[in-house]
């Protein structure tokens, strides 16, 4: 009995640095970068280093974001257009 005893504390203690290492802080607010491009101004959100959002401000127009469209590296589509635009052609007219 006390050897299994033994056995499971020392298995604990053994764990135990293990388990503080696998809860890294998340943090919850992002980096933000601010560039500027020409006449735009770019902020890059990010969190842990991943990349979710741009944030597009035109010198004379109104900002917009660009967000991930499936999760690939380099795919963003704008945040305030529809996904699938339907098309509203005009086939007859009386």
């Amino acid at each position: 009995m006390r050897t299994l005893n033994r056995l499971l504390l020392t298995s604990l203690l053994a764990l135990s640095p293990v388990a503080a290492f696998a809860e890294e802080p998340v943090s919850a607010e992002p980096d933000v970068t601010i560039r500027q491009d020409g006449d735009k101004t770019i902020q890059e959100y990010r969190v842990n280093g991943f990349l979710y959002a741009i944030k597009v401000i035109p010198k004379g127009g109104k900002p917009y974001f660009l967000v991930r469209a499936d999760g690939s590296d380099g795919n963003f589509v704008r945040s305030d257009y529809p996904d699938m635009l339907i098309p509203s052609w005009e086939i007859f007219s009386w």
